[in-house]
């Protein structure tokens, strides 16, 4: 008999990851996966850049630069281990005016605090020595940023929980959450599992199903669709490593900048537009309920008065190619519409306030048996094994302790 069962509804890369830690850390617990699709990292994780980020942007002494820098050292280790691919082909962080100076160097600064590793200036002829190709008058260089295959490494933890004993239970969609003595009922349908302790991992779902646990209301997930150009393969070799540009402090996204992938293409984007679907990947796919959630929660106007004019500009962008690649082409000028098709897309699950601020850190917290898992955007991939590791240590000393 198992010591205790552990139930994790989300099979994305966070829920897996935190599986497995649960699975290898504390022998003689079971652990239990619950995910509706059936197969495991079908959305953010199965869209994902496959950028593994060094912990230059954030804030210091934040969840997400504690466990970006802790995550990247576990994710680089796993993936030699497992022999998964695991690319350092290095990031340039490029300022193309002067008035971005500042910036820049704060951002610098910031990395700093945060333990980036072999991070530096670079001159506008250093970067011409990175990226032939590339415009920009002075740049920040993270030769350890990496590039790998986020969906792969999921399917890898999934594995690595089956072959501790534990499950991965897809085709399970969560309808319901009932405490009952000693523990939590999860129900799909006619189904019903009890389980001890519940972690809450669902990603573009995570509002709703927290709120199936009885959890507070807020922060709410807007869905936002990023959406990407790909080079054309006879213009891949523009680029070698990636490039982004010096982020807007205001914005919680990064800018279109341009990604090489480890299948050999290279992404260029994304955008951010407000999905009109929690799956939205597409224009055209708008799903009523969600709709009318975002039109009733007061945080989304707030949002929208704080940062219309962005909103307007990356809605051009998706739907003009050549609105797209106008600030891509500051980054590499050799790059036109002409080089590029139009690639996927992503959703990603951004946490929204009642005032309407854009939730920037991870959120973890907890109510009764359940611990919640409610902002978790990216660096959330980079991060996933020191998420867990931070989930787990909450969850079992919390546990031993008082509650």
């Amino acid at each position: 008999m198992a010591d205790e069962t552990i139930g994790i509804v989300g099979a994305g890369i966070v829920g897996l990851a935190t599986a497995r830690e649960i699975a290898l850390s504390r022998p003689g617990t079971r652990v239990v996966v619950f995910e509706k699709e059936r197969e495991v990292s079908l959305h953010q994780t199965g869209h994902n850049s496959g950028v593994v980020h060094a912990g230059i942007y954030y804030t210091p002494g934040s969840l997400k630069a504690e466990l970006t820098v802790r995550g990247v050292a576990l994710l680089r280790a796993y993936c030699q281990d497992r022999e998964l691919p695991y690319r350092e082909i290095g990031k340039l962080v490029v300022a193309v005016r002067d008035d971005e100076l500042g910036r820049m160097n704060a951002l610098y600064d910031r990395a700093r605090n945060n333990h980036v590793p072999d991070l530096r200036k670079v001159s506008r002829e250093e970067i011409r020595e990175i990226e032939p190709n590339a415009g920009g008058v002075a740049a920040l260089y993270s030769p350890r940023t990496a590039i790998t295959d986020y969906p792969a490494i999921a399917r890898a933890f999934a594995d690595d929980v089956v072959g501790s004993g534990g499950e991965v239970r897809t085709g399970f969609p969560v309808t319901s959450l009932t405490e009952v003595p000693g523990g939590m009922e999860v129900v799909s349908g006619p189904r019903r599992v009890r389980v001890d302790r519940l972690i809450l991992c669902a990603g573009l779902h995570s509002d709703t199903v927290a709120g199936l646990a009885q959890d507070r209301r807020e922060p709410r997930i807007v869905p936002f669709r990023g959406e990407y150009m790909l080079l054309r393969p006879d213009k891949t070799d523009l680029v070698r490593g990636l490039i982004y540009p010096v982020p807007d402090p205001r914005y919680p996204f990064l800018g279109v900048h341009f990604t090489p992938r480890v299948d050999g293409s290279v992404e260029v984007g994304p955008n951010a537009v407000l999905a009109l679907a929690r799956e939205g990947y597409t224009r055209t796919r708008v799903s009523p309920k969600d709709l009318l959630g975002l039109a009733a929660y007061p945080g989304v106007w707030r949002m929208a008065a704080q940062h219309w004019r962005t909103g307007v500009r990356e809605y051009r962008g998706s739907f003009s190619a050549k609105a797209f690649m106008k600030d891509a082409k500051l980054y590499v000028p050799a790059v036109g519409v002409q080089d590029v098709v139009r690639g996927g897309a992503g959703v990603r699950a951004q946490a929204l306030d009642r005032d309407g601020t854009l939730v920037d850190d991870f959120r973890i917290h907890r109510v009764g048996r359940v611990t919640a898992v409610r902002n978790a955007p990216s660096p959330a991939a980079t991060a996933s094994m020191a998420i867990a590791e931070h989930i787990v240590e909450a969850v079992f000393d919390r546990a031993s302790g008082s509650d």
